[in-house]
């Protein structure tokens, strides 16, 4: 619920309720950091502009993510597919709790899981990140895309689908590579 009477307070509340998750939403579609922290910046900034639009009936988290969607889907129209996911973020977490060859294994099959969804068209790539990473319901998802609930269902099935495909496709030309 949103306080207008008290709008600073309720923007600070807001902004820190929800900005950890949208970043990490936006880390997952753009694969950057700093294209990250650039695009968070720009939703909060967005949903400041919006504030007195959104209705207090609906989820602020989905309404949040709706903006985060749109921002990224802006971001990658601004960008070239190839540049998505180069260099990410993924490649550079570490874990000390696994031995050189865990991590190195581990590094190879997130790098190898994103590349595949990074080759995913857009909508796939957003059900996806939302629906199997962030674990959102199918009902948010579907605010957050403004999209019904079965075209939810169809594209995150179908995305699936394409992801295992490349993702076999991918293993295949490693064992091809390596000949």
């Amino acid at each position: 619920m949103i306080d207008l009477k008290n709008l600073e307070s309720s923007i600070v509340a807001i902004y820190n309720e929800h900005y950890l998750d949208v970043y990490r939403f936006l880390v997952c579609f753009s694969g950057n950091q700093n294209d990250a922290e650039d695009m968070t910046q720009e939703v909060f900034i967005r949903v400041l502009k919006s504030l007195h639009n959104f209705h207090n009936g609906n989820s602020i988290k989905t309404w949040i993510f709706s903006i985060a969607k749109h921002v990224a889907v802006d971001h990658y129209r601004k960008k070239k597919f190839a540049s998505v996911f180069k260099d990410g973020f993924f490649k550079l977490l570490e874990s000390n709790d696994n031995t050189p060859d865990e991590e190195f294994e581990i590094s190879e099959t997130k790098q190898i899981v994103h590349g595949a969804i990074s080759k995913l068209k857009p909508n796939y790539r957003a059900v996806v990140i939302l629906r199997g990473i962030n674990e959102f319901s199918i009902k948010e998802t579907s605010e957050i895309l403004q999209c019904t609930e079965s075209k939810v269902k169809v594209d995150y099935h179908r995305a699936l689908k394409e992801l295992k495909r490349k993702l076999n496709l991918d293993a295949e030309e490693v064992l091809i590579n390596a000949k």
